[in-house]
């Protein structure tokens, strides 16, 4: 009679060792399909970090092309600013003549027409020194000795406009 409950005893934990060894069967197999995922999730994170770099080096070089461009608009907003007061300088006499005295014509005319050129010479300035170093941008750039020989001639042009002014 000792023996039937020592066989029972001996099936249940027979019992309960089949089932530990299917849950650490289980268990196993979970923490190899953990493993993979891991791995997956490692190699995606990697390409999306390859990715990241890649957009951002692409996302400076495009910085860059924009900042030539706006240094572009800069450079010609300095120009037209420059042409307007060339234009006005040289039309306030004839628009002036006969409303105020010769000397104001004079005078506004000179502060118009030495206006231009500083607009013309500001304009080379902000364009050939523009601070910091941007990055290597892919667009091209205008050629420096363009803005130095197009805006030395516009500089020229006011002088002999203000020498027409004072003694024309």
């Amino acid at each position: 009679m000792t023996t039937q409950p020592v066989d029972e005893k001996l099936k249940r934990s027979a019992e309960h060792a089949q089932e530990a060894a299917e849950q650490t069967q289980e268990a196993a197999e979970n923490t190899q399909e953990a493993a993979e995922h891991t791995q997956v999730a490692a190699k995606t994170t990697a390409t999306a970090t390859v990715q990241l770099k890649d957009s951002a080096d692409r996302r400076t070089e495009l910085a860059a092309n924009r900042t030539v461009f706006a240094a572009e608009r800069t450079y010609a907003a300095w120009v037209r600013t420059g042409l307007a007061a060339l234009a006005s300088g040289i039309g306030a006499k004839k628009l002036l003549e006969g409303v105020v005295p010769d000397w104001m014509i004079i005078s506004t005319g000179s502060v118009l027409i030495f206006f231009s050129a500083f607009c013309f010479a500001a304009a080379v300035w902000r364009q050939l020194f523009q601070g910091a170093q941007v990055p290597e941008p892919d667009v091209p750039r205008i050629p420096p000795f363009l803005f130095v020989a197009f805006n030395g001639f516009l500089a020229l042009v006011s002088l002999a406009a203000l020498f027409s002014l004072w003694f024309g």
